[in-house]
């Protein structure tokens, strides 16, 4: 009377009310196939991958994430701007390769593609948290492997030369003038920089201590917060840098500024009221009117400024803003990431690993979570890096070597006292007073001790 429906139904699974079928082999297969999944707790309801991509974010996933604002300002940016707009019509169940190829394309045709990578990281991150949701049984980004995320051409940390460095220095306001020392000396970040407190300068054990950094959250707000990764670090202080440090507290004395701690958004409950407690620190540098440094403002109204002054930037146009009822001419420069604040941190880390200072001591004041990080980012800046090795094989692979053997001695012609030394030499600073004897080894071969130095 009805037609043909699904006659057989498969009850008793975990999680699942209850599944109909039209045919009792595919009831009987499926359950087989439920009940081993169930057994090793990795059954998934395919019914929970109809839900929507954008509705899975919104509703599930970024409810669940605790960033702070400086990261969840960007990373909600790009995921409405760029992930819903190109995948979140698609079901969880049905982004495979196709639509991953598909969204890549469109990716790539809207940002660049060092921004593109850090989009697919996102996406990832969502795909990973629906698997724990138990929304899909795999990640279709480890799945599919045909389907490569966006690799930017990894570029060389670029440091400026002392003359450039000088320049730019000259060409600012004297009240900003310690950034640059502070970014030079300290290998410090915009934030660290300009949340750096009067107090964390330790003039007795001549040390900074990088405890905080100023921040500002997608609606213009500022606060205070732990470095970058929660890193808190104590950095060597030059002499010199001191010097300018204490010329520049008698010159434009630390201003107190009380801002949250963490989060500018008021608290709702008590914990977050303890966690976003407000803190007063007397700021080292500090803005022309006495106040903290909007590092936008600083960036457009000096910075770029002094960058052209140094002939670093050039200007491009002009920008006319209107304020009440007077108007402003702007200048306009070119955009050029590699030349913004951070490139002090790069030539800090130069100047360290060509005087030889340890990866590890440098990754330490930089703040980075491991050294590999450091050695990645400036390994070109290591002398000699691979010189050392060359110099030995080409001693080796060396057949133009006169060959002097010393009386009553098995040794190989080109192996003397004398083509030893500057070995010898390199490793205990002087072959002066040094002894080298032979002996014969069981196997015929030769062994060199040193007995006395």
């Amino acid at each position: 009377m009805w037609g043909k429906g699904n006659r057989y139904r498969v009850k008793g699974i975990p999680g699942v009310q209850d599944r109909s079928f039209d045919s009792s082999e595919d009831a009987k297969k499926w359950l087989a196939v439920a009940q081993a999944d169930s057994s090793r707790q990795e059954f998934v309801d395919p019914r929970n991958g109809d839900i929507l991509l954008a509705d899975y974010i919104e509703d599930c996933w970024w409810p669940s994430r605790t960033d702070e604002p400086s990261t969840a300002a960007p990373m909600r940016s790009r995921i409405r701007n760029h992930i819903i707009p190109l995948l979140g019509s698609y079901p969880l169940r049905e982004i495979d390769a196709s639509a991953l190829r598909k969204f890549k394309a469109g990716l790539l045709s809207r940002v660049e593609e060092s921004t593109a990578e850090v989009i697919w990281i996102h996406l990832t991150t969502v795909l990973n948290a629906a698997v724990d949701d138990k929304c899909l049984a795999k990640s279709p980004v480890a799945a599919n492997r045909s389907v490569k995320r966006p690799k930017p051409v990894k570029r060389k940390a670029q440091a400026w030369p002392r003359a450039t460095a000088d320049a730019v220095r000259a060409s600012l306001q004297e009240r900003y003038q310690l950034a640059v020392d502070l970014g030079l000396g300290l290998g410090l970040r915009q934030g660290e920089a300009f949340g750096l407190d009067e107090e964390d300068f330790d003039f007795n054990a001549m040390v900074v201590r990088v405890r905080r950094q100023l921040r500002w959250d997608a609606k213009g707000r500022p606060y205070f917060c732990l470095p970058k990764g929660r890193k808190t670090r104590e950095v060597p202080l030059s002499p010199n840098l001191a010097r300018r440090a204490r010329l520049h507290f008698r010159r434009f004395p630390p201003v107190a500024c009380t801002l949250p701690w963490r989060n500018p958004e008021e608290p709702t409950t008590d914990l977050e009221e303890r966690q976003r407690k407000p803190i007063t620190v007397r700021l080292a540098l500090s803005s022309s009117h006495g106040l903290r440094i909007n590092y936008k403002t600083w960036n457009e109204r000096s910075w770029k400024p002094a960058l052209a002054s140094a002939g670093v930037l050039h200007e491009v146009g002009r920008k006319v803003e209107q304020h009440g009822a007077r108007t402003r001419s702007l200048p306009v420069f070119e955009r050029s990431r590699r030349d913004m604040f951070h490139v002090l941190r790069h030539t800090y880390a130069s100047v360290q690993l060509e005087a030889g200072e340890s990866i590890v001591s440098v990754s330490a004041w930089l703040g980075h979570s491991s050294p590999n990080i450091t050695l990645a980012h400036y390994a070109h800046f290591m002398p000699g890096a691979g010189q050392r090795g060359l110099a030995v094989m080409d001693a080796w692979l060396a057949s133009d070597r006169q060959r002097k053997v010393p009386e009553k001695s098995l040794a190989p012609s080109w192996l003397t006292p004398e083509s030893l030394k500057p070995q010898v030499t390199a490793i205990a600073g002087g072959a002066a007073d040094m002894k080298v004897k032979y002996k014969e080894t069981a196997r015929g071969g030769l062994a060199v001790n040193v007995i006395e130095c």
